[in-house]
């Protein structure tokens, strides 16, 4: 894996780290190929129970598309009339966020500094987003003369309503972290020097936590944002049967009953 995005894992926590603090974490193809490699490793290993996705530096989390690399790959594009430049959405950006949002795990991103354009989209694909108190958003698209990508139009109207993602689509602007929290796209503000220890604090407990029940919650959660309230009910009747066949279930009843904090499996 490139040392653009370094992975770790540790005691069930896999923590993936964008390492481009130089370029305020931009993403040119060698970062995005190592990060979608990363974060379908972190989604698809069983022994991993929680992800923390953070980076590098004081400046930036991701500004997204490294458009100096970007320039070039255009200029090319019309030379040889290939078209190629935007097949990264396809082949990059949307498997980056089906793995972040479809993993079957809690996953936790830690706000450094700025998030912009496809590292928005990847701090909304994140189940819980715990962001320094110096960071900002800015959705960037329109700014560059481009529509939405890595998810942005699904995830940003989901979290602060279609009135407000317009208006932050239309009119791209920076979000101050407080802002960001009143809006609900941070799920909790704390200061820069604390961001980290914060966030793997939040990450681990998450990773001893009851794996089966939180990857059903995300499943609920995402089947009842487009389906009926009936359809819904349906959907938490099977997913609670399969949460109480879980060996964590019994484990969290046993402990209740004698009064003793739970050591969850994972399973």
């Amino acid at each position: 894996m490139a040392d653009t995005v370094l992975y770790e894992v540790s005691d069930g926590l896999a923590t993936i780290t964008l390492n481009r603090p130089e370029a305020m974490n931009a993403l040119n193809i060698e970062t995005k190929v190592a990060l979608r490699d990363a974060v379908r490793s972190a989604a698809a290993d069983d022994t991993v129970r929680a992800v923390l996705l953070t980076a590098a530096g004081e400046r930036a989390f991701c500004v997204g598309q490294d458009l100096k690399e970007h320039i070039g790959l255009l200029a090319a594009d019309r030379e040889t009339g290939s078209g190629q430049t935007m097949s990264t959405v396809g082949e990059h950006y949307n498997p980056i966020v089906r793995a972040l949002a479809g993993a079957e795990k809690p996953v936790v991103a830690a706000v450094n500094g700025v998030a912009a354009g496809a590292g928005l989209g990847f701090a909304l694909a994140a189940d819980y987003r715990i962001v320094a108190d110096t960071a900002s958003f800015n959705t960037s698209f329109a700014g560059v003369a481009l529509t939405a990508d890595s998810g942005v139009s699904w995830t940003l109207p989901r979290v602060v309503g279609p009135g407000r993602a317009a208006d932050l689509l239309l009119f791209p602007r920076t979000v101050k972290a407080q802002e960001a929290y009143e809006l609900g796209i941070a799920s909790r503000v704390v200061p820069a020097s604390d961001l980290r220890a914060e966030a793997e604090k939040t990450a681990r407990a998450l990773a001893e936590g009851p794996t089966v029940a939180y990857a059903a919650l995300k499943e609920s959660m995402a089947y009842g944002l487009t389906h009926s309230l009936s359809e819904t009910l349906d959907k938490e009747d099977e997913l609670q049967s399969r949460a109480g066949s879980s060996e964590d279930h019994a484990i969290a009843v046993r402990a209740f009953v004698e009064k003793v904090k739970p050591e969850y499996l994972g399973r």
